[in-house]
């Protein structure tokens, strides 16, 4: 499974401080803290960026692929920034993201065929979050439509859920194990699939989330989860992540894992 790290983020401080003024060092320390952790992409987070978007992204890809060897997935609602983070990026970047609305997927799938990038599609569209699995689908399936008449492989579309705290809408989790295992039968290959992990702890105690996330992590894996972004800074998440290959058999060598437990 892909663990794509979610520390670096304008909504935390000290990278909002960080990005204002061009300071690498907290954020190459924390690119290579979490590729240490078990992190084999890192989402990089720069909020809408409206007023220098395009530089600021193109400086933080240049400089993060200078300090680790993963692929970054390139997280703003401005296409601009996103361009120009894929125009520098080496190797095989992730759009984060598009929605089923027509007029950013006619924006961002372009962008995701021109660069031969991955791109998560949020299953979520102008009329608000779905109420269930089949609206999932249903927006899943306008959002495969919508790549293939751009040209974008299907095993480049991640499709997202939405994850939602379980604190208030704990019917709605219920829904998105649902969606995720229907996901993988919409296509043959089946389809990738992507969450937000942390959301589904929020609001919850704080002494609580680390248990809500993996224990959420490790069901979603099983009814075929791809992709998650992730905190690979807590270990309980990159041994689910493990220990769940193993138990599926997807991964090589249980005796070498066993023995390093």
């Amino acid at each position: 499974m892909l663990a794509i790290g979610e520390r670096i983020n304008v909504r935390t401080k000290l990278f909002s401080e960080a990005f204002k003024a061009r300071n690498f060092e907290p954020i190459r320390d924390m690119a290579i803290r979490q590729v240490k952790g078990g992190a084999n992409m890192l989402d990089i987070n720069i909020g809408p960026a409206r007023k220098d978007g395009p530089e600021l992204m193109s400086w933080l890809v240049e400089n993060i692929q200078k300090v680790v060897d993963v692929p970054l997935c390139l997280d703003t609602s401005n296409a601009e920034a996103i361009e120009a983070g894929l125009a520098v990026h080496k190797g095989k970047a992730m759009i984060n993201s598009t929605s089923a609305d027509p007029d950013r997927l006619a924006l961002l799938m372009p962008l995701a065929a021109k660069y031969n990038a991955m791109i998560i599609g949020l299953t979520l569209a102008t009329g608000g979050l779905p109420r269930d699995a089949n609206e999932r689908c249903a927006l899943a399936a306008e959002i495969m439509a919508a790549g293939a008449e751009h040209g974008v492989p299907m095993e480049d579309i991640y499709l997202d859920p939405i994850m939602v705290p379980i604190n208030g809408q704990q019917e709605q989790v219920k829904e998105i194990l649902e969606a995720i295992k229907l996901f993988r039968e919409m296509n043959d290959p089946p389809m990738n699939s992507v969450i937000g992990l942390s959301n589904v702890s929020n609001s919850a105690p704080e002494a609580m989330r680390s248990l809500i996330n993996h224990t959420f992590l490790t069901m979603a894996i099983t009814v075929g989860l791809s992709a998650a972004i992730v905190d690979t800074l807590d270990p309980a998440i990159i041994q689910a992540v493990k220990t769940t290959s193993v138990i599926l058999n997807q991964s090589l060598y249980c005796h070498s894992y066993l023995e390093t437990c």
